[in-house]
């Protein structure tokens, strides 16, 4: 018996070994596709959630997925659940609710922190949709009600889910489960059309026919709701005595940290088993049940701590106890021993253990630290591994973890060697040919019985390259939820100015959303959500002084000051770039394949300005002309790496690099890093500062002179007259 018809049969709770991960999200999903029903793949952490989501895309395409992340806020924080978290909690438990056998089996990829998490009950979510079709007749005010009671945020330009933006006979609303917002149109109370459109550039993408609308927020304002709320509170915490949580709350404002108080908005609250019933297939992760465990040990421990901050008294502290918001160790544990579910262990198989007939896939770490050994050259290990692979008939699949580094990969294994490697998209893809790239995020490879898979760790080093994210392009605010009551703004003809909210104006005889400033004196602005580049941040203390006088002639004297100043220092550094345009530098290139190895090595994941600096440096060093560049950023943000890719390309284009670092302890630091990163290339690295001994100072500026060494890490003694490169 396969383990996929093993799961298929599961009726009770089970083990499985030999299952790392990867191998026992393919198994998961394929023992689904044959049951059918509700799949409940249980991640340690979203981490590992999100690459088990992208696991089963490649394993399984035609699977389809539901979505379902704890809450990303620690237990009993006085903050809320980001939007985006909640919009798709929201709408992974309306899918679950909705969830029809007929419609083919469905995947809820959870985590941990979510499995013990007590949810809104299944009615409420089954309930609570609004569907729209095009032509059909629906009050604008009925709807924006809904969106209102629902957690939907109104905003001037739709760009997130969970938001909406109202203009005249248009509304436009991103609901939590589509990918793209959806445009109505309404002629009178008939909606004309319905089309979606891109959040970029708000043009229209495609017509639909029609869409259903899905909750964003666990906690609804309706009055029954909040009818209930005022007794359940009262009940719990006794009289409120003015408390702003309370009173928000009744208002139907959402306030930060309410998701506390959840329990008090519903008369009861499921679980995600009440949700998938007693027919559903879980797999549990390795760790998954630890992670669990540990995440209702935290909720205990920060209980204790709000209580202990209100004096023991819970009518001060206001907080719920743990089993209301949670499930505990023993009604989960007993929960999953009445199902059909199963942990998955990456261990040697036990006794009491079912063994997939996965294991875990070798790291060519010691071939990587050698300059003389091809890792991919027969009779060497990892040669002859992927020969021994190929012989038993399993196709070899090299996993990357983005688009990009599948190309990279696909390059550095070419430079040693293994050429013509076509990337493809699909597991059933992968077992047509021998040996193929595709783009799976697995830390560590593994073998099954239909197929072997090598990561991208395996071959490059200790870490996967993370996908790039968009470069944010502007500092100016072009939304006003950026804005908040109070904030001081500078409007670029009036100066200095408070902002006081949005505020919709009747003009032309139709609703209009403007942003209201105030200036000294009193005096009011109304300016066009549309005009809102107009504005920027101000970056000083609030303070009513700060405030520019509306037709005052303060505003244009500074400008003209600022623009007078600013056009002599242009002047001056218009002619230092020109006397540099004039110099030219040799053109410095180690080669992309050697370059992607070792970028690959860097243990963490790039922030966007580390690789907007990183892009840039490198740009520097091959344009041919002389590098003038200052490199910006706090302690802990990266910027030895920066240094660290650049003196690569240096080093290895034959150059010699000087790292100066401003104390000896610093020097000390930094060479110990350069020394690991550089450790198994053809670069020698040598410190000098007073820790050196004078031995060894002098052996490094002998080789510094005879060109032995290639980079150097030290004090300003590199700035001496005794140092000759």
């Amino acid at each position: 018996m396969t383990p996929a018809d093993f799961l298929k049969s599961l009726s009770g709770p089970a083990a499985f070994a030999g299952a790392p991960f990867g191998a026992d999200v393919i198994t998961f999903c394929e023992a689904l596709m044959k049951r059918g029903g509700i799949g409940v793949y249980v991640a340690r952490d979203d981490r590992m959630a999100q690459a088990a989501r992208r696991m089963a895309q490649f394993a399984a395409p035609r699977l389809e997925q539901a979505d379902l992340p704890g809450w990303d806020v620690l237990p009993y924080d006085r903050i809320s659940p980001t939007p985006a978290t909640a919009a798709r909690r929201c709408a992974g438990l309306a899918r679950i609710a909705r969830y029809d056998a007929t419609q083919g089996p469905l995947l809820v990829i959870t985590t941990a922190g979510a499995l013990v998490q007590r949810v809104p009950p299944i009615a409420t979510l089954r309930k609570s949709s609004f569907a729209i079709r095009k032509g059909q007749a629906v009050k604008a005010a009925d709807l924006t009600e809904y969106l209102s009671f629902n957690g939907y945020v109104r905003s001037s330009t739709v760009r997130e889910q969970g938001e909406y933006a109202i203009r005249g006979g248009i509304i436009d609303i991103f609901p939590p489960t589509a990918l793209e917002p959806y445009r109505l149109d309404f002629f009178g109370d008939v909606v004309e059309t319905l089309r979606t459109f891109d959040t970029e550039t708000q043009r229209s993408t495609g017509a639909a026919e029609g869409v259903t609308f899905a909750p964003v927020s666990e906690i609804l304002f309706d009055d029954k709701v909040l009818s209930g709320f005022r007794d359940r509170f009262l009940e719990t915490f006794g009289p409120p005595s003015g408390d702003q949580m309370y009173e928000a709350a009744r208002a139907s404002i959402r306030r930060q940290g309410v998701e506390a108080w959840l329990p008090l908005f519903h008369s009861h609250l499921d679980t995600l088993f009440d949700y998938v019933g007693e027919g559903g297939l879980w797999g549990l992760s390795a760790l998954s049940t630890e992670a669990a465990h540990e995440r209702l040990t935290q909720a205990s421990d920060y209980h204790a701590a709000r209580l202990d901050a209100g004096g023991g008294d819970v009518r001060v502290a206001k907080v719920l106890p743990p089993e209301r918001l949670y499930l505990t160790i023993d009604e989960m544990d007993a929960r999953l021993s009445e199902r059909a579910a199963v942990r998955f262990s990456a261990s040697e198989p036990a006794a009491n253990a079912f063994d997939m007939g996965g294991r875990r896939g070798r790291d060519f770490a010691p071939e990587r630290m050698r300059t003389d050994v091809n890792i991919f050259e027969t009779g060497t290990s990892a040669g002859s591994l992927v020969a021994a692979l190929y012989a038993s008939g399993k196709p070899v699949v090299f996993a990357a973890w983005s688009t990009g580094s599948a190309d990279r990969l696909i390059n550095v294994l070419g430079d040693h060697g293994l050429t013509g490697l076509a990337q493809v998209h699909t597991l059933e893809a992968a077992k047509k040919t021998d040996f193929t790239v595709a783009e799976v995020p697995i830390e560590a490879g593994f073998s099954l019985p239909g197929v072997a898979m090598i990561s991208e760790a395996d071959v490059l080093g200790d870490r996967l390259a993370a996908p790039r994210r968009k470069r944010k392009t502007a500092s100016f605010i072009t939304d006003a939820t950026a804005l908040t009551a109070g904030d001081l703004v500078v409007h670029v003809d009036h100066g200095v100015g408070r902002y006081i909210g949005l505020r919709t104006l009747e003009l032309t005889g139709a609703p209009h959303d403007c942003l209201q400033l105030e200036y000294a004196g009193g005096d009011m602005i109304f300016l066009p959500v549309e005009n809102i580049d107009l504005i920027s941040r101000y970056g000083s203390e609030e303070s009513e002084s700060q405030l520019d006088r509306l037709g005052g002639a303060g505003w244009q004297t500074r400008k003209a000051k600022a623009k007078k100043r600013i056009l002599e220092m242009a002047a001056e550094l218009m002619q230092i770039a020109a006397a540099r345009e004039l110099r030219r530098a040799e053109a410095l290139n180690a080669g992309q394949g050697f370059y992607e190895e070792f970028s690959a090595r860097f243990p963490y994941e790039e922030t966007e300005d580390q690789l907007s600096a990183i892009e840039d440096v490198l740009a520097d060093l091959s344009s041919g002309k002389p590098m003038d560049r200052l490199v910006c950023g706090d302690v802990g943000f990266g910027k030895t790496e920066v240094a660290l890719r650049a003196a690569f390309v240096a080093a290895m284009s034959g150059k010699q690099v000087a790292v100066i670092a401003p104390t000896t302890l610093l020097a000390r630091q930094h060479f110990k890093t350069f020394e690991e990163r550089f450790a198994g290339w053809p670069l020698a690295v040598r410190p000098l500062s007073r820790f050196v001994s004078a031995r060894e100072a002098a052996e490094v500026r002998a080789g510094l002179a005879d060109g032995s060494i290639d980079v150097v890490v030290g004090t300003h003694a590199l700035l001496t007259k005794e140092i000759e490169f």
